[in-house]
């Protein structure tokens, strides 16, 4: 599972909180999005550019879009970033006790001189 395309997706700071925005109220419109990131985080960006961060966001399966009628609704998809945690994150911060035992093991050994 290559978790490069979720990890350059959420490197920018604006795509992050697209992935934020999404996750408190999922749906959205690019006008809804857009409204939302000007009035609650300060963020001028016009909605050409917005629509590129979304569009990297779905490339990389953080992001769903349906029509509606004439509207084009975005949702977040979790799985990416589930995935992210389950591979990545959760081995890094949440060793497996044979893990810490291994790493006590070798810290016994390095404070021995073996």
């Amino acid at each position: 599972m290559d978790l490069d395309p979720v990890f350059r997706a959420i490197a920018d700071p604006t795509r992050r909180r697209l992935v934020e925005e999404l996750a408190e109220r999922d749906g959205q419109t690019l006008f809804e999005l857009n409204v939302r990131m000007i009035h609650w985080h300060g963020a001028s960006l016009s909605r050409q550019a917005l629509s590129k961060h979304l569009l990297l966001l779905e490339e990389a399966g953080l992001v769903r879009t349906e029509w509606r009628w004439r509207s084009k609704h975005h949702f977040l998809e979790r799985a990416p970033l589930r995935r992210l945690r389950d591979l990545w994150l959760q081995p890094i911060t949440e060793p497996s006790s044979e893990q810490e035992q291994s790493r006590d093991e070798d810290r016994a050994d390095e404070r021995a001189g073996r």
